[in-house]
């Protein structure tokens, strides 16, 4: 096991699930595209580094957290004078890619680590920032038997549990769409029935306590059906902008599939009219504001512009 991980990505989730790299006692060298924000990794004792190939080392191990598919694939192949990290970890490296992209994307860098010797796991994680920094994540792994063993001490510090979807380096993120398109399910479903009852004279929370604590105990229900019962909507724990990413994803796959997805597309278009009113920097359950708007309610119209500077 190589004792320095690369990790690439600091951003609300990468920070905190490199911070218990450095816990658990690995070497960590950090690349993220804003270099502010790897100032407190680097007091916690991490090194920073300015391009991602610099803080490879070969035959070693690297952790992306990157917020698609076109980052992903732009530090893992590179470009013009500039090399990837796939070249730079050549034989024997390990990429294990947390970040929510499709299945193609997987598939298709999972063959480049392999043309140059190395291995490629797909390791999607559900849980929002907070279940980062308590290190909660449940990490969804797929990818070559080894190359998940190899990687089983890294799951081990930065989350609960890892559930094991095979051989396939696509598998995780079919599961990591498959779970991103359940919740934007539920925060659809919340809203309509929040706004159902607020309609009828039903106070949003008491409605909202009475289903998370009943027949729909479950942390979707409980954490969101809050936010959604009270609107609120800010600070983001998910942009808006990255649900709409993640629901095209789902049905670029379903489409691929030959799955129809009607929900998905519903979910589809009330996220693009949040984008059109302005919400893209509000967390996604913000998509509840079209819901309470078509019901004529008087929710608050929050938009990203409204947001506090910090």
């Amino acid at each position: 096991m190589h004792k320095t991980i690369a990790f690439l990505g600091l951003g609300q989730m990468g920070e905190p699930m490199a911070r218990h790299l450095l816990q658990a006692g690995f070497a960590v060298r950090v690349y993220n595209r804003t270099a502010a924000k790897a100032a407190a990794l680097r007091q916690a004792g991490a090194e920073v580094v300015a391009n991602p190939a610099e803080a490879v080392e070969p035959g070693g191990i690297v952790v992306s957290m990157l917020a698609n598919d076109a980052a992903l694939e732009e530090v893992t192949l590179g470009h013009p004078g500039v090399g990837g990290i796939a070249e730079a970890l050549g034989e024997g490296g390990l990429h294990i890619s947390m970040s929510t992209v499709s299945p193609a994307t997987a598939s298709r860098l999972a063959a480049v680590h392999a043309e140059h010797g190395g291995c490629y796991v797909a390791a999607p994680v559900f849980g929002r920032p907070e279940a980062a920094a308590a290190r909660k994540l449940w990490i969804c792994v797929s990818g070559a038997a080894k190359a998940k063993e190899r990687a089983r001490p890294l799951f081990d510090a930065m989350g609960q549990g890892v559930h094991d979807f095979g051989d396939d380096p696509a598998a995780a993120n079919v599961v990591k769409l498959a779970g991103n398109f359940l919740i934007a399910s539920a925060i659809e479903a919340l809203g309509e029935a929040l706004a159902l009852g607020e309609k009828n004279g039903i106070e949003r929370i008491a409605l909202a306590g009475f289903f998370s604590q009943t027949i729909f105990a479950c942390p979707i229900y409980q954490n969101y059906g809050r936010s959604i019962a009270e609107q609120k909507y800010t600070p983001p724990g998910f942009r808006l902008a990255l649900g709409m990413k993640d629901i095209n994803l789902v049905l670029d796959a379903a489409a691929a599939s030959q799955v129809p997805m009607p929900l998905a597309s519903l979910l589809h278009d009330r996220l693009l009219a949040s984008l059109a009113n302005g919400r893209a920097d509000l967390d996604w359950t913000a998509l509840a504001l079209g819901i309470s708007a078509d019901a004529g309610l008087g929710a608050q119209q929050t938009t990203s512009s409204s947001i506090p500077a910090k």
